[in-house]
């Protein structure tokens, strides 16, 4: 696609995203005031998620590496590698049965509309502040104990430099899972770096590839599962990375 057409598309995508966070999100926004009603926000942010991918001309394919499968009435933390923005809907697509709750930065509150349903679904963290980022991990138990699973992007961000495939993993996911005796769920998604990057001028519709890692036991040191969960989701990249050179 040209500059001009990606501009294009992502103009498209600020109207839909007007329209369909207005139409999911007062359902959400009304459902939020009890937590007991979160599985069924649960089902609109799902809606939205699907809009939003689908209506981008984005598709996935999932692909198992492990045979292990995901208990439904188990709380996980779902990990994976961050590249675009449309890694927060395909994780929502993934998993209709582990209501999720993502870690997410506290300056996207100041996003009008998005930022009052934001608020609501997730933990936020002010990465500037230590108090705020040591009481994420207690947040976060709460959250699962309230019956949701937590997303965490361990990479921390989309680095800049674009040649880098895998940035190193920060404490936060692997913290939360050796502390509190939760179970890591890794993806690894791929293409999507490709096709939708933060850079605006460029990217295409196209299908991703999402494939599960598998499940790690909070039975290693924080290091050990920080280490072995980074090397499996490397390795996939790696894999593709050298077939597609």
């Amino acid at each position: 696609m040209t500059a001009i057409l990606n501009i294009l598309w992502r103009v498209w995508m600020v109207i839909i995203g007007l329209i369909f966070t207005i139409l999911w999100g007062i359902p959400v926004y009304i459902l939020s005031f009890r937590k007991s009603h979160y599985r069924y926000c649960y089902f609109f942010i799902r809606m939205w998620a699907y809009c939003m991918y689908y209506g981008m001309g984005m598709s996935y394919k999932r692909i198992n590496l492990s045979k292990q499968n995901l208990n439904r009435n188990q709380q996980y933390v779902f990990v994976s590698n961050h590249t675009s923005i449309m890694d927060i809907m395909l994780m929502l697509i993934l998993l209709p049965n582990h209501p999720l709750c993502f870690v997410g930065k506290k300056e996207l509150v100041k996003i009008p509309i998005f930022g009052t349903i934001y608020k609501r679904i997730c933990v936020m963290v002010d990465r500037s502040s230590a108090r705020s980022r040591a009481d994420v991990y207690r947040r976060c138990a709460e959250k699962m104990q309230e019956g949701c699973s937590i997303v965490i992007f361990p990479e921390g961000g989309v680095p800049d430099d674009t040649s880098i495939i895998l940035d190193n993993f920060k404490d936060g996911a692997f913290i939360l899972a050796t502390k509190h005796k939760f179970s890591i769920a890794a993806f690894t998604f791929v293409g999507l770096k490709e096709m939708f990057p933060f850079n605006n001028k460029k990217g295409y519709p196209g299908c991703a590839k999402a494939y599960f890692n598998g499940i790690y036991e909070p039975n290693l040191s924080m290091t050990e599962l920080k280490s072995v969960v980074y090397e499996e989701i490397k390795n996939v990249l790696n894999k593709y990375y050298l077939i597609n050179k």
